[in-house]
């Protein structure tokens, strides 16, 4: 087809076989776990065959050859003729993994081979055991009028690969209207091909159902084909039916509801919002200004008026995008089932995995920067939470561990669970571990809670595994698992039992584009904290301020809290004050909490972060900035430094 582009195709190409080889991962998962089924290998079957013609037609050779000889061992498997079985499930595997290489490598701009030699070879080898015997079939001549689905995003190339696919079982003897003549896309939704070919009526039905975007086949034995060229029948108006469309026009055609869009263009129109939202809010604040001067000016509250407008079109706009980031958590919940399943064969450990929440959506970012930490927790639940077979059932357990992941909204937030039913986390281990290790004096730690101990694997370098593995220690890395999640302006908290298992909650807002944030004020100057950090406001009496151990702290709720004044910490000169009440504002971190000392609360509004860029690179206690009402610089604190410089008071 050397009219049509095909570096144009790349990115459908990839998005398409990231998709494909994800239901073929999940579908393998299924008849590994549940037996053999018939849909379960005829969708194994497509979506290679499917692949494979996608490769062809943008020149992956090695890609093309790979799925081809899976497309081989599927169909042997499907018509009964090779039963499957763990070796051939192990080297389908092998082959999802391989391809998974090449995709993201592809999507880096690695053009680089990756050799398929071996994994070809695997393939044959299981077709030793196919009884396959060919018979020489007689060829008919057909016609076949075809419907590509309306939701379709790019019909030419879908025709293209119809016609391309078709050709290698039949010879092509007309396309109403060819994929040569790169039409309009629209003109592509239904095709009429004649064609000579052995295959019978069913296998050629089969044969189009099983590629993507295939909406309708109407099959029939047709006259012999004409003398004619097919090029010179290739037109979109050469063959007509009585009623002046191609046969297979005669469908209703439907409108595209979805169309796929590239992120950078997404990413400049979330932040052409947040410029609307910016601009909007010293719309604002200069209308305020004029109401104040010019009460009973007329133009004064015409632009009011026009404000408030304005303000609800902004937040329709904003909330619009906004959901058009929000992606379901599904996209990442996919990855786990086969992580599960490699590394419980690798433990030799027998674990039930169980997901909740698949249709919880969340912003596409904070999907690919939590995938991490997750995997780390898992990992951890697999190598060191849940215990191997002959352990539980000596516990009283079922040999076959539970994990749980589960996904749900509460309020503007994300909460994630990833849950085990495995031996739990001991306190009294942990505090032995962080007197060893020189963390605490064995006083320290014995005033610790239990929840309190707990909390110490966030440590950096804490651990209580007795050896590390290549999988995890339990404990190791949990710090960093804690500052990524913060640095999402998210928490993470524990709740266990020895014995029962381990619950981590990680609660994430939905976004980071645009959050709400507490604007306070410190000195002269305002400063932006993330109300998804904030537990409570309150007000307090100066004697209410105490000192344990040289550190202050205030009394909440019968709990001692350390109190930051944030002025001493930002190094900002305060003139003393004479209030009677102190506005104190509590901010948390999984059970932690710390209470913050400001000169004044300002109120909460939404913020638009901007980064500080590499110049300035990273700040103490600074995450990024935002432009108020009135047109200056708010810097937004960044609570886990408050948390990483403050000296721990227990109880």
């Amino acid at each position: 087809m050397s009219s049509l582009d095909m570096d144009r195709y790349a990115d459908l190409f990839l998005d398409e076989m990231n998709e494909q080889l994800q239901m073929m991962d999940n579908e393998l998962l299924q008849i590994e776990k549940n037996g053999v089924s018939e849909t379960g290998i005829q969708n194994l079957f497509r979506a290679a065959h499917t692949l494979k013609g996608s490769a062809a037609a943008m020149g992956y050779e090695d890609v093309k050859t790979l799925t081809h000889e899976m497309e081989q061992v599927l169909d042997e498997i499907r018509h009964g003729r090779l039963d499957m079985n763990g070796q051939i499930i192990e080297v389908l595997f092998a082959c999802l993994d391989h391809l998974q290489t090449v995709h993201d490598n592809l999507r880096a701009g690695d053009n680089t081979p990756v050799p398929i030699d071996n994994l070809v070879s695997r393939l044959r080898q299981t077709l030793n055991h196919a009884q396959d015997q060919p018979v020489e079939r007689k060829e008919h001549d057909w016609r076949i009028n075809i419907a590509i689905a309306s939701s379709c995003e790019m019909k030419l190339a879908r025709a293209y690969l119809i016609v391309h696919q078709l050709s290698e079982h039949a010879r092509i003897v007309q396309c109403v209207p060819s994929p040569d003549q790169a039409l309009d896309d629209a003109e592509y939704e239904h095709i009429s091909i004649a064609c000579r070919t052995s295959l019978t009526e069913k296998e050629i039905e089969q044969l189009l159902r099983s590629m993507m975007d295939v909406d309708q086949v109407e099959i029939a034995k047709a006259d012999p084909p004409p003398s004619a060229p097919p090029s010179s029948e290739a037109g979109p108006n050469r063959e007509k039916s009585a009623g002046g469309e191609p046969p297979a026009a005669k469908t209703r055609r439907k409108s595209v509801s979805s169309i796929r869009m590239n992120v950078e263009h997404l990413e400049q129109m979330m932040n052409l919002v947040g410029e609307l939202v910016i601009n909007q809010t010293r719309i604002n604040q200069v209308q305020k200004n004029l109401q104040r001067k010019f009460q009973s000016d007329a133009d004064v509250a015409e632009l009011g008026a026009v404000s408030d407008q304005v303000n609800r079109v902004v937040a329709d706009l904003q909330e619009s995008m906004m959901k058009a980031r929000m992606l379901p958590i599904e996209h990442l919940f996919n990855r786990f089932p086969r992580m599960v399943r490699d590394l419980s064969q690798n433990l030799n450990k027998e674990v039930e995995l169980i997901l909740e929440g698949y249709e919880t959506e969340l912003d596409r970012t904070l999907i690919e920067e939590i995938g991490d930490p997750l995997i780390h927790l898992i990992r951890n639940a697999l190598d060191h939470g849940i215990e191997s077979p002959e352990e539980r059932i000596r516990k009283g357990k079922p040999a076959k561990g539970r994990l749980m992941i589960k996904a749900v909204h509460e309020d503007n937030q994300v909460v994630i669970t990833v849950e085990d039913d495995g031996a739990g986390i001991d306190a009294d281990k942990i505090r032995k571990s962080a007197v060893r290790k020189g963390l605490l004096t064995a006083e320290e730690a014995a005033r610790l809670t239990d929840q309190d101990a707990i909390q110490l694997i966030f440590e950096a370098g804490f651990s209580t595994a007795s050896e590390v593995s290549e999988i995890s220690g339990r404990g190791v890395g949990m710090d960093i698992v804690r500052n990524d999640i913060e640095r999402l302006n998210g928490l993470i908290d524990i709740r266990t039992k020895p014995g029962e298992g381990t619950q981590f909650i990680i609660r994430l807002p939905l976004t980071l584009a645009i959050i709400t944030g507490l604007l306070v004020r410190i000195g002269e100057q305002t400063f932006i904290l993330p109300m998804s950090n904030v537990a409570e406001i309150l007000r307090i009496d100066a004697a209410e301020i105490q000192t344990v151990r040289g550190e202050e702290v205030i009394m909440n709720r019968d709990r001692v809290i350390p109190l930051v004044r944030l002025h001493e910490r930002l190094r900002i000169e305060t003139p003393p004050s004479a209030r009677k009440k102190l506005p104190i504002v509590i901010v948390g971190s999984a059970e932690k909490r710390i209470a913050l000392l400001v000169d004044d609360l300002i109120g909460n509004q939404d913020i638009v972060i901007k980064s500080l860029g590499s110049f300035l690179g990273k700040i103490d206690y600074i995450s990024g900035a935002t432009i108020l009402g009135d047109g200056k610089v708010a810097p937004i604190l960044e609570i886990s430094d408050v948390f990483k410089y403050t000296g721990s008071i227990r109880p």
